[in-house]
């Protein structure tokens, strides 16, 4: 446990904030059982706090052809090749928890061509890292390999929107010195 800091810039109190913003907070910790720390710190500025969820729940909690476990690959991948700990921290539970795997999520963070996954979503992380490092270097070869594993155009955009998303999120977070939850850290850990 540390008293350092969530964010450099202040923290507003929930009970100070909007009341979209307030419900929103609380809803996530009923579910949760604490207060994630990007919730408090984005509420610094509430117009972009409203624009930075509405994104994310549109490419995270939408019907697609990737899981919500495959999400979560995509951004534990990218946020590591960012050097987000925030976001491995954070994501990385949540992978852990959608996928019932203790291990995944360190497999994915540290080098995904090694870890406990299938072809399928390998060849999807190689193209999340690919729009998240070398984007002007995508061609029609990468969708055709994506297809070759049964993703779908509308699945590659999924890919796509959620890497470069957190690539934003990343820096965000970088910037802000945002500071995982201590509970992050354990969550998902036990393989029972």
């Amino acid at each position: 446990m540390t008293d350092k800091p969530i964010s450099r810039y202040p923290v507003p109190e929930i009970s100070e904030l909007p009341n979209d913003i307030q419900g929103r907070i609380l809803a996530v910790q009923e579910k949760a059982g604490f207060v994630p720390n990007v919730f408090l710190t984005l509420a610094h500025r509430p117009d972009e706090f409203r624009a930075f969820f509405a994104y994310h729940d549109a490419l995270m909690e939408r019907d697609s052809g990737l899981t919500k476990a495959e999400r979560e690959m995509i951004v534990v991948a990218t946020s590591n090749e960012n050097g987000c700990q925030y976001c491995v921290v954070a994501h990385g539970a949540i992978l852990r928890i959608r996928a019932k795997n203790p291990l995944i999520a360190d497999q994915v963070a540290v080098n995904h061509r090694k870890a406990d996954i299938t072809a399928r979503q390998g060849a999807m992380l190689d193209f999340a890292l690919k729009v998240s490092k070398d984007a002007q270097s995508i061609c029609d070869a990468d969708f055709e390999t994506l297809r070759g594993h049964d993703f779908t155009d509308e699945d590659i955009w999924d890919i796509a929107g959620i890497s470069a998303f957190f690539g934003l999120s990343n820096r965000m977070a970088n910037f802000l010195s945002m500071r995982p939850n201590d509970e992050f850290y354990t969550m998902g850990r036990d393989a029972g």
